[in-house]
Formats: C-alpha cells, sequence, structure tokens
C-alpha cells in the first residue's frame, strides 16, 4: 500500500484512473494523493505488479460488512436427539417418530440413538432393527444420512431432513 509498493513499475487499474496502464510508481502515487485516495497493490506476482486506486479504509469496512452479512446468511444446522432403549414399545416408538417427523419438517436433523444399559448390549441387532424401522417410517420426511452405528454403548443414525421442492 502507498510507499511501501518497492517495484519501479506498476499496472494501475480502476474507476478513479483516467486512463488505465504502466505507470512509474511515483507517477501512480502522485495521481493517487491527487485524488485524496490510496494506492493499494492488489495482485503482486504479475508482471508488473496490479495496483487500485482506491479508499482503503472504506474498502476494508466494505470487505469486513460483507463477511459479516455471510456470517448471519449461513444456515445453522440444528441437530435434535431422540433416544429409544433396545426394548422401546410401541406406543413409545410411535411417540418418538412423531417428534422426530415435526423436527423434520422444521429442518432440524435427527440424531436417532439406542442407549444400551449393562448387558441390553447383547440386543443390539434388535437396536439396530429398531434404527432402521424408524429410518423407514420417516422416509418421506427425512433421509438417512449413515446407517446405524455402534459406538460404545450407543447405536446412532442421523436423519436429515428432506429439501421441499418447489
Amino acid at each position: 500500500m502507498n510507499e511501501e509498493i518497492r517495484c519501479p513499475q506498476v499496472r494501475v487499474v480502476g474507476e478513479n484512473v483516467p486512463a488505465q496502464g504502466i505507470y512509474s510508481t511515483q507517477e501512480a502515487l502522485r495521481m493517487a494523493v491527487e485524488q485524496e485516495l490510496d494506492l493499494v497493490e492488489i495482485s503482486p506476482n504479475a508482471d508488473p505488479p496490479v495496483c487500485k486506486i482506491l479508499d482503503y479504509q472504506k474498502y476494508l469496512y466494505q470487505q469486513k460488512k460483507k463477511a459479516k452479512e455471510m456470517k448471519s446468511n449461513a444456515s445453522k444446522v440444528v441437530i435434535k436427539e431422540i433416544r429409544f432403549g433396545p426394548q422401546t414399545d410401541e406406543h413409545d416408538f410411535q411417540f418418538k417418530l412423531n417428534h422426530a417427523k415435526s423436527f423434520l419438517q422444521d429442518g432440524s436433523k435427527v440424531k436417532a440413538y439406542v442407549f444400551f444399559k449393562g448387558r441390553s448390549i447383547l440386543f443390539s441387532e434388535q437396536g439396530e432393527k429398531l434404527l432402521l424401522r424408524f429410518a423407514v417410517e420417516l422416509e418421506e420426511f427425512g433421509k438417512a444420512e449413515q446407517m446405524p452405528k455402534l459406538e460404545g454403548k450407543r447405536m446412532i443414525m442421523m436423519i436429515a431432513p428432506v429439501s421441499k421442492k418447489k
């Protein structure tokens, strides 16, 4: 920026330049000072380096503003958890299924897991059947991101909402 540019010649571009082209660094700096703006090196690896005449503080402000706007527009993923036991009854299953449907319709991901206590880990295939049935029942609302997998005493399955087609 400004006096920190060490090259003898620079290519000057931008809206504030009367004639774009290659100038000596002193000439480019003089043009920037006349307009009360800064000479900013954009592409230092080019031959000759590319510079632009602009208000550097305003440029930084706009970059920060743009980054903040992008961050606020980014969608935040919400994960809702639903816990089952390996011996979950039909009524409990339906109750949790209805909750999962509402979560998926709201656009949240659902993390369904079967928690095995003590020796109930022996029923791991029963827990897997339960999670697969859960995924099949929710097929129209969401799709399984991963098949059930056992992690310690939990068998976990993620279900993402299906994007609505308009």
